[in-house]
């Protein structure tokens, strides 16, 4: 039901033209109807960001935000003062268009697109797409569906997510596929909740939550310049939540629509989950486990079903000694259950390692402490290559 599973949240997906694809959903708008308009924000830490990015950041600063308007089919990125004007007066279009009695401000609102870097969009479309999705506005499960496929790009479907809690719900919408790295990901993702919860609170359980989610999943290794996670509360449920369970929602939330992400990686055919015990400190267990997860030789191997663990070992042994320490001889890998790897040398014969499934779990124990730390990543593909070649070519 995505968005619109939580109450005092309405929102639509319509075809504006935007998109390469004429007959695509490509805007969505998702309105919060209060009684709160309590928001928190994650963003790219990439230096390029882009227009709406740099938008949403000033927006959201003083912990309100009335709706969101996201569009695919172009990220308007890299294209300077103009499309910071484009931002500030497709924000200005939706306030226009949600003022009654109660007057919304542009401030009020965020701003997300995705789509090809380095290209103005159609505004014209962009603005009368404002108008026709305020108009078809609704709180159905159609209207969420709808909303989350308009952010679609190289996605092969939507990527949903709804959770009950103690008397109050929180639901969500990402849109991502390729250009994953570990610092968010190629991702717009709005999450609504009728929790009665400020601002303040909303912050800090929202990046706990993408610290353990977004932040641990690599596809390609590549990191947009348009990232954008927000949460929004709009109270319509009157229950303030146990803090503890409502960290614990959200942090599902972001878990399963980051999951997700992978399972819908470009072209992928499975589904990687390295794990690193052992370590001194997460920190080190984590440098550890992105390291594995950036390996293009690896990503290779486990395309081919070939288990490869001296992909995993030889990556392993980039990561500097004072970033993770550990003795080689001591460290064990185990793929699918098998225990490939051990006394840095050779384990059971990796012929054993059943490798049809989607998901493939790789177990490294450093043997060197107690923390661990997992991330998720993709095999690569032939048609990784194909979607990426021909995109917008």
């Amino acid at each position: 039901m995505s968005v619109t599973f939580a109450k005092g949240f309405s929102a639509s997906g319509v075809n504006t033209d935007i998109s390469s694809n004429k007959e695509k959903l490509d805007l969505a708008l998702v309105v919060n109807n209060g009684p709160l308009d309590a928001a928190a924000g994650v963003f790219t830490s990439n230096r390029f960001s882009a227009a709406p990015v740099q938008w949403s950041r000033k927006a959201i600063a003083n912990g309100h935000i009335k709706a969101v308007v996201l569009n695919s089919g172009g990220a308007n990125a890299c294209t300077g003062e103009a499309g910071l004007k484009q931002s500030a007066d497709t924000a200005a279009k939706v306030a226009e268009v949600l003022s009654g009695e109660n007057v919304v401000a542009p401030d009020d609102i965020a701003v997300c697109s995705t789509g090809l870097i380095g290209e103005l969009l159609p505004l014209d479309h962009v603005l009368a797409g404002v108008d026709k999705a305020a108009s078809t506005l609704c709180d159905t499960e159609q209207a969420g569906i709808d909303a989350s496929t308009a952010i679609m790009t190289t996605d092969t479907k939507p990527k949903t997510v709804k959770l009950q809690g103690t008397g109050y719900r929180v639901g969500g919408m990402v849109k991502g596929s390729g250009m994953i790295a570990p610092q968010l990901a190629t991702m717009l993702c709005v999450i609504t909740t009728d929790a009665m919860v400020d601002a303040a609170q909303l912050q800090g359980v929202l990046a706990t939550a993408t610290e353990k989610s977004f932040n641990r999943i690599d596809v390609d290794g590549c990191m947009s310049t348009n990232d954008t996670v927000l949460l929004l509360a709009s109270g319509a449920s009157g229950v303030t939540p146990e803090p503890q369970e409502f960290a614990g929602m959200i942090h599902d939330a972001c878990a399963s629509l980051a999951h997700q992400i992978i399972g819908d990686g470009e072209g992928s055919s499975h589904d990687i989950k390295i794990t690193v015990n052992g370590a001194e400190t997460e920190d080190a267990a984590l440098a550890c486990a992105r390291a594995v997860a950036g390996s293009n030789l690896l990503k290779c191997a486990i395309y081919g079903n070939d288990p490869n663990w001296g992909r995993i070992v030889s990556t392993l042994g980039t990561v500097p000694a004072d970033v993770a320490a550990y003795e080689p001889e001591a460290v064990t890998v185990d793929i699918n259950g098998v225990r490939v790897c051990e006394h840095a040398g050779a384990g059971i014969d990796r012929s054993q390692v059943k490798m049809e499934a989607r998901e493939v779990d790789i177990d490294i124990d450093l043997n060197h402490g107690s923390q661990s730390a997992s991330v998720w990543t993709d095999d690569l593909t032939h048609e990784y290559v194909h979607i990426n070649a021909d995109y917008e070519s």
